[in-house]
């Protein structure tokens, strides 16, 4: 899954420990969810979401390929 949280969290000009912070979560869990190698509980997506003040489909976008 893609996703735009870095240019949201750059955005708002806050560092990888400040959204960690902000999350309730581990600046490691931000930087694997900021590479994609963790998606989000739904927890963590809303809270993603009301914290950027968007819906969570602005900041995740499914992967689309074929399986």
């Amino acid at each position: 899954m893609e996703n735009s949280l870095p240019e949201h969290r750059a955005g708002l000009g806050w560092s990888q420990q400040r959204l960690a912070d902000e999350l309730g979560v581990s600046r490691q869990t931000v930087i694997s969810l900021e590479k994609g190698r963790y998606d989000p509980s739904l927890p963590v997506a809303f809270r993603l979401a009301q914290v950027f003040g968007c819906s969570i489909e602005d900041l995740f976008t499914p992967d689309t390929g074929a399986s």
